[in-house]
């Protein structure tokens, strides 16, 4: 069987386990949000009542064996997310995301430098999309440190980036950084910079993917968290 059609079938497979936790969990069971799965992604969709609620759908949805990360367009206590799209160029994850890159496309909205200072206040955001760009950036630790200032608390960053010993790592000549999960597990726990809190982080034979939460300023993961997805 080849690969896309394997995965293809895992992502059946993965939707219905997640409909199935829906449908008859107690904790989210009667919850307004359905769920689709590509490429191991998780797309939630819907609306709660509570922030925890959300939270504890992706928890459960992210435990499932060839889940990659859980992404979401859910409205909270009657609030669409905000959520920023960073280096889109042409394509944003979700179209209603706001697209930031550093020149104008029809899917951006905003043009910034992602090598400097993001133009958005203080946690004034939910969600915060970094998709093939932390390898294009010779030192991304700062764009980082902006993801974690900008986002609300119990906001999320996604990344996704090519895996350091996969051909697409260095076929690309703009690729000046290779990443592997390990180096995410850098990002949570380093010294002297914003932690963060690991939801999920995987990779498959392509690619790592990560979702983080912001810890609040001098908390950061403990043993426990870094040892579920960390050597």
């Amino acid at each position: 069987m080849g690969g896309e059609a394997r995965q293809q079938l895992t992502d059946e497979y993965l939707a219905g386990a997640v409909g199935e936790i829906l449908a008859h969990d107690e904790r989210v069971r009667g919850i307004d949000i359905t769920a689709d799965v590509d490429g191991g992604v998780v797309h939630l969709r819907g609306r709660v009542d509570r922030p925890a609620q959300l939270d504890t759908v992706r928890r459960l949805a992210g435990r499932l064996a060839g889940v990659h990360a859980v992404w979401d367009r859910v409205r909270v206590a009657g609030r669409e997310p905000v959520v920023l799209d960073l280096g889109c160029g042409e394509q944003r994850q979700y179209p209603t995301n706001i697209g930031v890159d550093r020149r104008r496309t029809p899917s951006v909205a905003a043009v910034a430098d992602l090598t400097r200072p993001l133009p958005f206040r203080d946690r004034s955001v939910d969600r915060v999309f970094a998709v093939h760009v932390l390898e294009h950036l010779i030192d991304f630790l700062p764009l980082v440190a902006e993801c974690h200032r900008v986002l609300r608390p119990g906001g999320v960053l996604h990344v996704l980036s090519p895996w350091w010993k996969h051909v697409n790592a260095v076929a690309d000549p703009t690729h000046v950084r290779l990443l592997d999960t390990q180096t995410i597990k850098g990002i949570c726990s380093g010294p002297d910079r914003p932690a963060w809190f690991p939801l999920h982080v995987g990779r498959d034979e392509s690619t790592v993917f990560a979702d983080l939460t912001p810890a609040p300023a001098g908390e950061g993961p403990d043993e426990r968290q870094l040892a579920r997805f960390f050597d």
